[in-house]
């Protein structure tokens, strides 16, 4: 049985997606968890990640911004509290469509979570140095 935990935003790692789109794990297998990942992810003004798929289920609810899901090929426009559920292999993204910077609250069915991309059908282990939304922003020029 895992332990319990308190988690602080403010000591939490954050992981640099690329295209300034920051994610903070908040739940993860590191610190037992058996069925569970979660997370926090950040997207400035214009962001966007690359469609993809899980090997599990996903929740995604806006914590703050304005975005858009696209879940496969039908666009939905998103405000705060608003919430997707996007079943296992399902192919989806998010972008942000405001003017200020995208929140959103990720959750997974799974300790062990992948990520395929649509466009070249690759498979990465969630936030691993491949697990990347473009190139890091120490890369842009």
């Amino acid at each position: 049985m895992p332990n319990t935990h308190i988690l602080r935003i403010e000591s939490l790692p954050v992981v640099d997606r690329g295209n300034g789109i920051r994610t903070t794990p908040l739940v993860t297998k590191e610190m037992g968890s058996k069925h569970l990942t979660t997370g926090i992810t950040r997207f400035p003004v214009g962001a966007k990640v690359p469609m993809h798929s899980h090997n599990c289920d996903e929740q995604v609810t806006i914590l703050e911004g304005d975005a858009e899901a696209e879940i496969e090929g039908e666009r939905h426009r998103l405000k705060p509290y608003d919430t997707t559920l996007v079943p296992a292999n399902k192919p989806h993204r998010f972008v942000n469509l405001g003017t200020t910077p995208l929140a959103i609250l990720w959750i997974y069915t799974a300790a062990e979570v992948t990520r395929t991309f649509v466009e070249t059908g690759e498979t990465v282990a969630h936030l691993s140095e491949r697990d990347l939304a473009g190139p890091p922003a120490s890369e842009k020029k």
